[in-house]
């Protein structure tokens, strides 16, 4: 049994109001959280630079080759710690995160120790916007209409990278973010107006949320 059996729908607390329709759900990526938001390849760069140091250093010192290799290699344990613990977190809130988005919010759970449930209706969203990288994943970004602010810490990890005075709640890491993105479009056009959603997209500078 997981910990979603007992809910009348995955990642939600109860059964959408009447008039709400559920548009999309999904969860992060482990492997691409892991690399955003742990850094999983910063922490390997890392310890391989003090591996590389330590046998250099040992190679000065008058040591061996095979003697110098032996002490880089002493901190091969550190390494593979690090990453598997990292890695592991990942894996955990990719686990217990679930994304949801119906046409009248957006829903995130998650939590490791205490799960949190934030509900992010459309109508205080102002812009949404969808960062796309090289790998096909992407983080969906919304931000919220002032005065309507959600705590960085109660977001984090889903939360925009470095907005801590305003916070955006992110659907972080999603391996496949075009569909997630044309929900949110197709609740904003309907919530606002296509040409208001459009306007504000053009107003912030941002790009139009990709269609799936």
């Amino acid at each position: 049994m997981s910990e979603h059996d007992d809910m009348p729908i995955r990642g939600l607390p109860g059964p959408l109001p009447a008039g709400e329709t559920l548009l999309w759900q999904g969860a992060p990526d482990w492997r691409h959280l892991a690399l955003r938001v742990f850094h999983v390849g910063a922490v390997t760069i890392y310890f391989l630079a003090l591996m590389l140091w330590r046998g250099v250093a040992a190679s000065a010192d008058g040591a061996s080759f095979s003697q110098a290799v032996g002490a880089g290699l002493a901190m091969a344990p550190l390494l593979f710690g690090a990453v598997g613990i990292l890695a592991l977190i990942a894996w955990l809130m990719s686990r217990v995160t679930v994304y949801t988005i119906t046409s009248k919010r957006i829903v995130v759970r998650h939590g490791l120790a205490f799960t949190k449930m934030i509900n992010i209706p459309f109508k205080i969203v102002d812009t949404a916007a969808l960062k796309m990288f090289a790998d096909g994943s992407g983080d969906l970004a919304v931000r919220l209409k002032a005065p309507n602010k959600i705590a960085f810490m109660m977001l984090w990890p889903h939360a925009r990278p470095f907005k801590l005075s305003n916070p955006e709640p992110t659907l972080r890491a999603l391996a496949a973010p075009h569909a997630a993105a044309a929900a949110v479009r197709t609740a904003m056009e309907a919530m606002h107006g296509a040409n208001d959603a459009r306007d504000a997209h053009e107003a912030a500078g941002e790009p139009a949320l990709a269609p799936a």
